[in-house]
């Protein structure tokens, strides 16, 4: 028994394996929605564990967090999130977690276009969604539009922002993540010249889309797109009937042909819109969450990519 007890003493203060060793010494990071979480695991690599909570084609508009989450946050050396007002239920989930880690927001420093609309609400005020949708259409003001990642020229403000952050929780990682995000901005600013160009090739009377919600005021003003969406920047507000049918004349009048649903919206009201006005959907636009790894995309790089190419053959008519 003694003999037994000093083996199981000894085997105890072994040092632990490679492996379990490198396990043991990621820092957790916590995303909150999947594209935020792709761009922290381009700059991390594999020297965190990372979490995403709204993971590929969850719509962070509506998410219901799960108690599995507010544990996550508890044990996070860092949390991310987009902010602008886009994730509400994130702000009450830190409020309940009380993380130790610190709090990024990867727009600190972006200057957010606003539009005068109904208050992106994602959940604030109390009551069903019956409730807050009579509230978006009773009180419209001026609101922060929150889906900068839309332009590509403010991508490297989340990557300094997601580098300083992944420093300060693994401070050894420092110049791994510096290097991983100057190799990253590289490739997005060679994705910003490729978008410019393919949008070049449309004229620009032609440059009009109409998608399921407003999530692409960024990309328009960028790359010199008109976007118009019968919903306002969240999804949970429904349109109402006169603005269906405004859209639907000025689809008529103006010949527009770029209508797209998007992978977060309900798509019952752009199907009837699509149908009354005449015109054919032309397929799914990615805005605020990726597609699985199989989907088509299932990364920052790989949406813009998937989004540009369906929309310039639609806007030029040729879809």
């Amino acid at each position: 028994m003694h003999r037994r007890r000093l083996l199981a003493l000894a085997a105890a203060s072994l040092p632990l394996s490679a492996p379990a060793r490198a396990q043991s010494a990621r820092p957790l990071v916590v995303a909150s929605f999947s594209i935020l979480g792709n761009m922290t695991r381009e700059i991390a690599g594999d020297r965190v564990t990372l979490r995403v909570i709204a993971g590929p084609e969850v719509d962070a508009h509506s998410f219901q967090p799960r108690p599995s989450d507010a544990e996550a946050l508890r044990g996070a050396a860092l949390v991310l999130r987009n902010g602008l007002g886009f994730e509400s239920w994130l702000d009450r989930l830190l409020r309940a977690a009380a993380p130790r880690g610190q709090v990024v927001t990867a727009t600190e420093g972006i200057t957010p276009r606003t539009m005068e609309g109904h208050a992106h609400d994602h959940g604030h005020g109390h009551g069903g969604g019956a409730q807050r949708r009579e509230q978006h259409r009773l009180s419209p003001r001026t609101v922060a539009d929150p889906h900068a990642w839309q332009d590509l020229r403010l991508a490297p403000v989340y990557l300094r922002n997601i580098a300083a952050g992944l420093s300060a929780a693994d401070p050894a990682g420092a110049e791994t993540f510096r290097r991983n995000a100057d190799a990253y901005a590289a490739r997005l600013a060679a994705l910003d010249g490729w978008v410019r160009a393919q949008i070049a090739a449309v004229p620009a009377a032609r440059r009009r889309v109409v998608t399921s919600h407003d999530a692409f005021s960024y990309f328009g003003a960028a790359y010199g797109v008109e976007f118009l969406a019968p919903q306002g920047v969240s999804t949970e507000v429904e349109p109402s009937a006169a603005e269906v049918a405004r859209l639907i004349r000025q689809i008529r009048a103006e010949g527009i042909t770029a209508v797209f649903l998007e992978n977060m919206a309900n798509p019952a009201t752009l199907q009837r819109l699509a149908r009354e006005a005449g015109v054919t959907v032309g397929g799914r636009l990615y805005a605020d969450a990726l597609s699985p790894p199989d989907g088509p995309a299932p990364t920052y790089e790989a949406m813009f990519r998937h989004n540009v190419g369906l929309l310039v053959p639609a806007m030029k008519g040729a879809a």
